[in-house]
Formats: C-alpha cells, sequence, structure tokens
C-alpha cells in the first residue's frame, strides 16, 4: 500500500481540503479530507455514486468536523487497476481500513453512508469493534425488495449502447424525487461511464439479486457502536418494515424516518441533516 498525499486548497467553509491517493493492491483510491479539530467523520457513498453525493453534509459539517471523502473503485475517480471488476465486500471492508489508517481517522470516528456503502460500514463495525464511535446508515435494509429485483432486471434487458434508457429506468424507479440538476447528472453520468464501469454496475446488481440477507453475510449481532437507520418514507427499493427488522438484529440501533424523501434522501432535500443533529450536532452560532 503506497499513499501519495495531494495538495491543499480551502472550501467555502473555510476548511482546508487535501487531496491525495491510495494505491492499494489492485485498487486506486482517491480521498478527500476536510481540515478541522473537531470529532472524525468518514462517508461511505452508494454503488456508482461519488464523493460529490456529499456536499451538503460538507457544507453542513465541515467546519465543525473533520470530514473524510473516497471513492471506492468504480466509484468516480477510483479504479480498478488489475484483476476483476467486481470488488467484493471483504475487500472493500480492507480498502475502508486502509483509508482509516491513510487519512489519520481517530477511532472516535462516525461512518456516515448511503445505500450499499452502509452494509460495508456495519461489515467493518462488526470486525473492527474499536475503530468506530456510530454507524449512521441511510437507505439501507437486509434483502433487495422485489421493485429492486424487477429494475434491476430490467436494466439487464437493456441495450449497453442506450445509456438514457438505462438512466431513465433509475430515476422512474427510485429517483422521482431528485431535483432535475440532479436527475440531469445522473442521465450525464450514464453516457459518460466507462464500459469498465458499466460492467461493474451490472455484476453489482446480478450480485445483489443473487445474494443472501445481511445477517448470513455479518454477524450483526457483533456491532456495538450505536447505530442509526435513516429511511426516507418514499423509498421504493427498500420496504420500512425490513429496515425494522434489521434494526432488531443490531444491538444498539434505532430508525428515523424522513418524511417525504426517497432512496436518495441526501440528494433530495437540502434540510435532510436536520434529523442528525443529534447524532452529529453542531455548536451554536456565537452571536
Amino acid at each position: 500500500m503506497s499513499d501519495t498525499p495531494g495538495f491543499t486548497k480551502y472550501s467555502r467553509t473555510g476548511s482546508a481540503i487535501v487531496k491525495g491517493t491510495i494505491e492499494l493492491g489492485r485498487f486506486f483510491i482517491p480521498y478527500r479530507i476536510y481540515e478541522s479539530e473537531g470529532p472524525h467523520i468518514i462517508c461511505l457513498n452508494g454503488v456508482q455514486q461519488s464523493m460529490a453525493m456529499w456536499h451538503t453534509l460538507v457544507e453542513r459539517y465541515a467546519p465543525h468536523y473533520r470530514v473524510v471523502l473516497f471513492d471506492f473503485p468504480n466509484q468516480g475517480r477510483g479504479k480498478v487497476v488489475s484483476g476483476p471488476t467486481l470488488v467484493t465486500l471483504d475487500e472493500q471492508v480492507d480498502i475502508l481500513r486502509e483509508v482509516i489508517k491513510a487519512t489519520g481517522t481517530n477511532k472516535g470516528v462516525s461512518l456516515c453512508t448511503a445505500s450499499w456503502g452502509g452494509i460495508i460500514a456495519m461489515a467493518f463495525a462488526a470486525r473492527y469493534h474499536d475503530q468506530v464511535k456510530q454507524l449512521c446508515l441511510a437507505s439501507l435494509g437486509t434483502k433487495a425488495n422485489d421493485l429492486m429485483i424487477k429494475t434491476i432486471k430490467k436494466g439487464f434487458a437493456v441495450d449497453p449502447k442506450n445509456r438514457q434508457k438505462m438512466a431513465d429506468i433509475l430515476i422512474n424507479s427510485f429517483g422521482q424525487n431528485l431535483p432535475k440538476n440532479i436527475k440531469n447528472k445522473i442521465i450525464s453520468q450514464f453516457h459518460s461511464m466507462s464500459q469498465e464501469n458499466l460492467n461493474a454496475f451490472y455484476e453489482h446488481g446480478l450480485a445483489v439479486v443473487s445474494a443472501k440477507k445481511i445477517g448470513d453475510l455479518i454477524k450483526l449481532s457483533n456491532i456495538r457502536e450505536k447505530t442509526f437507520l435513516i429511511y426516507g418514507e418514499k423509498d421504493t427499493i427498500i420496504d420500512l418494515d425490513d429496515v425494522k427488522f434489521l434494526s432488531s438484529q443490531i444491538p444498539n440501533c434505532e430508525v428515523r424516518v424522513i418524511k417525504g424523501a426517497g432512496h436518495f434522501l441526501h440528494m433530495e432535500q437540502v434540510d435532510i441533516f436536520d434529523i442528525y443533529a443529534d447524532i452529529l450536532p453542531v455548536p451554536p452560532c456565537p452571536v
């Protein structure tokens, strides 16, 4: 493993931004640190999402927290440089561990995740009990529901050259609540997606359809950290009953429901992090 520190600039929040890359075996992992003297946060993206999805979190928390963003292989600028395109759950857990080491993240870190990123975070917490303070897991259940499976299979039937159709299927199935500018970004992302990333997208879909339940992959009773499951009430591909069941399997867990939000809740509502107020408290502005 080699760590390549990058350059430093400053964000609109006034936080110094340190950019760098990690070369870990067959993977190339870019990261970004919003420096602060406050507690540490690491954000884990959903499938085919990138660091850019955490814009609203950075705007809110970078002045008060040390925030670390990164891209897994096949996300953003993250790459698989050799071997199979598919990245296993074990490999993703190892990547998270190396990101924590390379970025100097302390053991009191909060992991904030979206969708698949939550599975990685739970697998990490179940193995490395002393590395995490709490888990904030958004848009996560134990298994793919019927609509998710139907959507994935519908995507398999599309001509790989018809990127517009692929984007339309995703947006119409579970991105209805996204603002127009984010929908346009998803469409652009599909049009510009490399064949390697598209293959990875398909392979992940196959893995989801054929996967066991989370409880068969991760020993959930080993997660000792305080865990929050954040659910958008209009999420069409995650069922609330399933989220509640997942919560019952984790010793110290609670469910929070966000009214009017769907699966992409962090990108749908600018005030989405109000529900995190007691989880990630922000000091009041000085008078």
